[in-house]
């Protein structure tokens, strides 16, 4: 669990852990598309010119053999793209379904968690039409770019702020072409999140929220805040959760989003809370650094507990809108009681 909270902070911390890659395509068709419909013609072998964060990228058309890691390996998955090979995914294993993780296991291992254990020669031996990277900007130095694309077109967009799973799940299922299955899978989610958001509109309205998420430093003596557009909040936010207040301090990427101050500091963070969420892990546990929070005399003492309004959330770390429709699950499980106030 601590490997990902590199990515949480976003700043130099957070970029180093994770060989996640997730491709894009952001053409100059505004969208996410191809800059050209056609491209070079090698018998039926099209290509389009695909615009990344590594520049415009001319990939095949319609890809057969596509090596993926991070997140957009799930998305891909999700997605049935033609693939080849890809890295590991360990923290979206508990968000797969049997289908998916039946996938997940029989696809070939060419990256571990970390950019380290880039195996190129394994990529190579996958024979990729189509290598689709997705890791945060200064991750990208410890890859050997040049030698991946010795192998087969690369492109590359890394995560930004923990909410653009969105948009980057959308660029890394164009480029393998599979646009057309992410539009439905955004679709049934954007339908059941309308649901929800309509069920609880009463019962939210009005109310601010807190959450505390799984990245504290105990040792450190510090929690973790996550404020709108986390990874604990957004998908909570589609439902109609206000979460007030902000950083003290923008740091980029996750750290425009998120904080760790010290447990001290919990009063002035979350006393204006009218209700508080935190983070469970996916089995519905909790973490070290959660109940080092929950435990605190100074949690019991602030107003959204003494009243009752704490909600434990599960699958917050879900980066796809397959997986996130199981977090709308866990959320409308949550915020149940407050239908009955």
């Amino acid at each position: 669990m601590s490997s990902r909270r590199p990515w949480r902070l976003a700043g130099a911390l957070a970029l180093s852990l994770t060989l996640v890659a997730g491709c894009g395509s952001a053409g100059s068709t505004g969208s996410g598309g191809s800059s050209g419909s056609g491209g070079a013609e090698s018998g039926a072998a099209r290509t389009r010119v695909f615009s990344a964060d590594n520049g415009d990228v001319t990939i095949p058309a319609a890809p057969k053999r596509v090596v993926a890691t991070g997140y957009a390996v799930p998305v891909l998955i999700e997605a049935g793209a033609p693939l080849a090979g890809i890295s590991t995914w360990q923290r979206g294993l508990p968000l797969m379904t049997a289908q998916q993780r039946a996938t997940y296991d029989g696809l070939t291992k060419i990256a571990g968690e970390t950019a380290a254990e880039t195996n190129y020669e394994a990529i190579a031996a996958a024979k990729p039409d189509l290598i689709i990277i997705g890791v945060p900007k200064p991750v990208i130095a410890d890859i050997n770019m040049d030698r991946l694309k010795s192998i087969a077109p690369v492109v590359a967009i890394g995560p930004t702020l923990p909410a653009a799973w969105r948009e980057r799940s959308r660029l890394q299922a164009d480029a393998a072409g599979r646009l057309d299955h992410f539009e439905a899978a955004k679709s049934a989610y954007e339908k059941k999140a309308a649901e929800l958001a309509g069920t609880y509109e009463s019962a939210l309205d009005g109310v601010k929220f807190g959450h505390v998420g799984a990245y504290g430093d105990v040792a450190e003596g510090t929690f973790h805040r996550e404020f709108a557009g986390s990874w604990g909040t957004n998908i909570a936010q589609d439902v109609g959760v206000n979460y007030y207040g902000e950083v003290k301090k923008k740091e980029g990427g996750a750290g425009d989003v998120t904080e760790y101050p010290s447990i001290e500091e919990l009063p002035e963070s979350l006393g204006e809370a009218d209700a508080i969420t935190y983070t469970l892990d996916a089995d519905g546990s909790v973490s070290e650094a959660v109940r080092y929070v929950l435990d605190s005399k100074l949690w019991k003492n602030l107003p959204a507990v003494k009243a009752g309004k704490v909600f434990p959330l599960r699958y917050t770390e879900a980066a796809t809108y397959g997986s996130a429709l199981t977090t709308l699950d866990a959320i409308d499980q949550a915020l149940a009681p407050l239908l009955d106030r």
